[in-house]
């Protein structure tokens, strides 16, 4: 397996990961910032998976 198919799953796991605590009724401040990074990460992890193989990017 290529290592950017690697951390690019990790990634994605971690950018998830971080979307939940924004979820709760009760989330405060922090929860909604965390969505940033967390939205970064996810992004960042699709483009490596996506852009990991020859050929066009899917």
């Amino acid at each position: 397996m290529q290592r950017d198919v690697v951390l690019g799953g990790i990634l994605m796991l971690v950018g998830t990961a971080l979307f939940f605590p924004s979820v709760a009724p009760q989330s405060g401040q922090l929860a909604t910032w965390a969505l940033v990074p967390a939205a970064a990460l996810l992004t960042y992890g699709t483009y490596l998976i996506g852009t990991s193989e020859r050929g066009r990017a899917v």
